[in-house]
């Protein structure tokens, strides 16, 4: 070993002169077997970095997002909802550059069904409440009530014009909120709604109304394209009634008046 050169430097010097004597294949397979784990690392750490650096800058907040929950999209296009979400952007003013429109077909909930997807969703839809980027909430009754009783909505008559509320009130959904869980009520307990028998589209057969959704069953582009479809089956009557879908305003929702272009859009009432 040469005088100052620790062993390091004695190995690397004795690797560059093997090197010095192979040919340009030889020494591809030499830094393939030494080194390509290393290369691997490398490489995954910079498609990471890349990754990330792209999702920060291009990130957009949602300017709206509508959960169109049990929709049934089985046999409606799987660009239907990305088309509506394009063609609802620009037809709302959205700021592309700034903002995100999504409508989201995807999300099943049911009370009886408790696997991994379903308990995703509900603890999506419980995140998406609290940080107030759920636009609007769109199901069938028996869901839209589940959500009415925890007290999701709005009351329409405090978040829509004059104007619109002449325009909407034959489409009211009504909760009684005289049904609603008193204050000693255990969370845990599954409340059977079913059981009641109640038309949620005439307020005079209820003891406390309160309008907090819209019925959007007919003559819109949802009926158009197909979207709860399997409603028109006898078997999914919900409290003595044919089931409707209905949309509602969360109260999380700071800007009530997309909803109000939303269903322009979907050419409610038109």
């Amino acid at each position: 070993m040469a005088i100052g050169n620790s062993v390091g430097d004695e190995i690397r010097e004795e690797r560059r002169k093997a090197m010095g004597r192979m040919s340009p294949k030889e020494k591809f397979a030499y830094f393939w077997d030494y080194y390509k784990i290393h290369a691997f690392v490398t490489v995954a750490v910079v498609i990471a970095a890349s990754s990330f650096i792209y999702q920060y800058a291009t990130y957009k907040d949602y300017g709206f997002y509508a959960a169109l929950i049990n929709a049934g999209v089985s046999d409606v296009s799987a660009a239907l909802p990305e088309t509506w979400a394009d063609e609802f952007q620009a037809y709302a003013e959205i700021d592309p550059d700034e903002y995100e429109v999504y409508i989201d077909t995807s999300m099943t909930l049911s009370d009886t069904d408790l696997s991994q997807y379903t308990m995703a969703n509900q603890q999506k839809m419980a995140a998406m409440m609290q940080t107030g980027s759920l636009s609007t909430i769109v199901a069938e009754t028996a869901t839209f009530e589940k959500y009415a009783q925890a007290e999701y909505f709005c009351p329409l008559e405090d978040v829509l014009s004059a104007e619109e509320l002449e325009k909407y009130r034959p489409y009211f959904y009504y909760t009684d909120t005289a049904t609603f869980p008193d204050d000693d009520y255990d969370p845990t307990e599954v409340r059977d709604l079913s059981v009641l028998t109640i038309d949620h589209s005439d307020p005079s057969t209820m003891e406390d109304p309160v309008a907090v959704g819209i019925i959007v069953t007919e003559d819109n582009a949802l009926a158009d394209a197909g979207l709860y479809a399997y409603l028109a089956d006898s078997k999914y009557d919900y409290q003595g009634h044919p089931a409707d879908v209905v949309l509602g305003i969360p109260v999380s929702n700071s800007q009530p008046e997309l909803v109000v272009k939303f269903l322009a859009y979907l050419q409610l009432g038109e």
